[in-house]
């Protein structure tokens, strides 16, 4: 079968398409023909070596994909051939709390991920998709949405008539917004682009901040809570953004943290943390019961992904390129 792997380094011009022998699914096992997969900031650092440069090689790159069930191995229940299922990221977190055992079988490093023609996976490792979505629309699911709905529902407590402040437009943003509407929450959409901003009028923000014309934009959000502040920030900038998140928090807020595009290393005041009781929530994705709730959150409420562009399979290194460049809105995809 074919399979795009890093082979001897890391860099985007060391992907190549290489053939690997098939494998038969064992015991509680299942095979899938892939469909689908969906590009996640993190596959990008893992190709590059920013990820973590100890990663033994060769590795097939990238977490989120969508694939047709085609074999099924002894001891599966629940599971038929022809069934839709995406991959789930943390293989061995299947409900609970994390540890630390279960959130490091990871796909796409340190486990191969999906970017092959087939991917024989346990069966525990696959959910069902949402019925309605694309094979592209469902693969952008096990990291982006998952992360959403762990910091807003899991871990936030989302309730109507709250307010959510979120940064960026890249995939985890997008479906933050989707998610805290269906809730019955109002949205507040930052952005360093202002036709980013108005490209995505169409998802009905709450309201809108271009951050680099108002660097003081935690006191504006603030503002337009009349001064009350957010209950929930998404928090995706990490060390240069996390002061303004604190400024816009309300007291008792909850802080998701659940990326560092801005660098991992801040300096900050932490007595607003202490004196304003805010909670500060590390995010990472989810257990398979959090996946399962999400998309039966994702059928009732009709939520649809937004895919920015879709590559072929053989054009992944362009694809990897156009996410690298920072111009794409919601999820980057391949389609096999």
């Amino acid at each position: 079968m074919k399979a795009l792997e890093l082979h001897d380094d890391f860099g985007l011009d060391h992907l190549r398409h290489v053939e690997r022998p098939e494998r038969e699914p064992g015991d509680g096992e299942v095979r899938l023909a892939m469909r689908a997969a969906s590009l996640n900031y993190r596959d990008l650092l893992m190709v590059t070596g920013r990820y973590d440069p100890r990663q033994p090689l060769p590795l097939v790159p990238c977490s989120d994909g969508v694939g047709v069930v085609e074999a099924i191995g002894p001891g599966v229940e629940g599971l038929e051939i022809g069934d839709r299922v995406a991959t789930l990221f943390c293989q061995g977190w299947l409900a609970g709390e994390p540890t630390r055992a279960g959130i490091r079988q990871t796909l796409g490093g340190p486990i191969d991920g999906v970017l092959s023609e087939r991917r024989t996976l346990p069966a525990h490792g696959v959910v069902p998709v949402p019925t309605g979505l694309s094979d592209v629309e469902a693969s952008t699911l096990p990291c982006a949405a998952l992360t959403a709905w762990s910091a807003l529902v899991s871990q936030g407590r989302v309730a109507a008539g709250e307010t959510v402040l979120v940064q960026g437009t890249g995939g985890v943003s997008i479906f933050a917004l989707q998610i805290a509407q269906a809730a019955g929450a109002r949205v507040i959409l930052t952005s360093s682009q202002q036709w980013k901003l108005d490209r995505l009028a169409e998802l009905e923000p709450w309201r809108t901040i271009h951050y680099r014309d108002d660097r003081r934009w935690g006191t504006t959000a603030r503002e337009m809570t009349g001064g009350r502040g957010v209950d929930h920030v998404l928090e995706v900038g990490g060390g240069q953004t996390m002061a303004q998140s604190l400024r816009a928090v309300r007291v008792g807020g909850h802080i998701a943290l659940i990326g560092v595009l801005s660098g991992v290393e801040a300096t900050l005041e932490l007595t607003p943390i202490l004196m304003r009781n805010v909670r500060v929530q590390g995010t990472f994705v989810g257990s398979r019961e959090r996946f399962l709730a999400m998309c039966r959150a994702f059928e009732q409420h009709d939520i649809r992904p937004w895919v920015d562009r879709v590559f072929p399979f053989d054009e992944a290194r362009e694809a990897f390129a156009y996410l690298a460049a920072r111009h794409h809105i919601g999820k980057v995809c391949l389609e096999f």
